[in-house]
């Protein structure tokens, strides 16, 4: 029975360590990945803010704006392909005071690999609908479960180019290590605006005549990451808008703002930040080397219930001891009392010849 409980142990412990490097080097690479199914609403405002207001042709001063993202999965936009993920953005700009009025409304859909978050080209990814647009780069999140303090370069959906993020220090945020990155978006045409605007709007005096103008924006993007699972967890962006006359001379500008998260909306990412990094340690490290740690115990226990089984089969058998009356059995110790008749072993019967 011994030696069979130490078998069972054996078998037991050789599976566990068998169990342990298929974790960490096989199933921990399949399901550390980023989600088809994402969803996630953030929220950001910009106290003392500047926007010009197209329904009213006034510059809006000390305003708060705020900015609603909503990031949703598209499951099956990747046409069956499991490495890709497909997620769309959309960010709803409005006055807080006037929060009903939309001042500006963007979207965008990029496709990446779920691995190593490099942005694709397919599936219909499109900026604002434009669906000629080329991404490269890494586009909403940072290699997943893999962040290093080095530069990533990250496509800017307003520029439409990809621009350098840096690494700049670790920060804590909400009680957790994050590392900090920033890119800073150079002042750049964005659009050919197709309409003359008042010289007086553009600064150049109320005589002056409507002047020809182009679109340009510039921002600077700060990024908390977890480096744990690769999501940031604190966003703030400076952004600021204007247009100007070809020669410089003139300029308006259209809306500049230093948008931040809310303490609500970082207590949030923070919270999905630690449930994901629960689940990747837990295929990493906890399950590999709870397992390893199991087996070894098992083995351990095993050889040496096998041990002990084989000692006492390998026990002589004890030899029959031989009585003074010259009958074998045990002998009885010097002062003891007499067994009970009852209980005396019969007399062997008497052979006649």
């Amino acid at each position: 029975m011994r030696r069979t409980f130490g078998l069972v142990l054996i078998v037991f412990g050789a599976f566990f360590l068998t169990l342990a490097p298929l974790v960490r080097f096989y199933v921990a690479d399949q399901l550390v990945r980023a989600p088809l199914n994402r969803y996630q609403r953030t929220t950001l405002e910009a106290p003392n803010a500047t926007y010009f207001d197209t329904a009213t042709l006034k510059m809006r001063k000390g305003v708060t704006l705020v900015a609603e993202n909503t990031v949703r999965g598209d499951v099956r936009a990747n046409n069956g392909n499991g490495d890709i993920a497909v997620w769309d953005s959309s960010t709803n700009i409005f006055d807080k005071a006037v929060p009903d009025k939309m001042i500006e409304v963007q979207g965008y859909r990029i496709a990446f690999d779920r691995r190593s978050s490099e942005l694709v080209n397919c599936c219909g990814t499109n900026i604002g609908g434009d669906t000629k647009v080329q991404m490269s780069g890494y586009g909403l999140l940072f290699p997943v479960a893999n962040v290093e303090k080095r530069e990533y370069p990250f496509f800017d959906m307003t520029t439409r180019r990809a621009v350098p993020m840096r690494f700049e220090a670790e920060e804590k945020v909400q009680g957790i290590t994050a590392y900090r990155f920033t890119r800073q978006v150079p002042v750049t045409m964005t659009q050919k605006v197709n309409f003359k605007m008042p010289g007086d709007w553009l600064g150049l005096g109320k005589k002056s005549p409507a002047q020809k103008v182009d679109r340009y924006f510039q921002s600077t993007i700060t990024q908390w990451v977890d480096p744990r699972t690769g999501v940031p967890v604190k966003v703030r962006q400076a952004i600021h808008s204007f247009v100007q006359t070809p020669d410089g001379r003139g300029r308006m500008t259209v809306a500049s703002a230093d948008l931040r998260t809310t303490v609500q909306g970082e207590k949030s990412l923070v919270s999905q930040a630690d449930k994901a990094a629960l689940m990747i340690a837990a295929v990493r490290v906890y399950v590999p080397v709870g397992s390893l740690f199991l087996g070894l115990i098992m083995l351990l226990l095993g050889a040496i219930a096998g041990m002990l089984a084989g000692r006492k089969a390998a026990q002589p058998p004890k030899k029959p001891v031989r009585r003074a009356d010259g009958k074998f059995g045990e002998v009885q110790p010097a002062g003891a009392a007499p067994l009970p008749a009852e209980e005396r072993p019969a007399p062997p019967p008497i052979r006649r010849n």
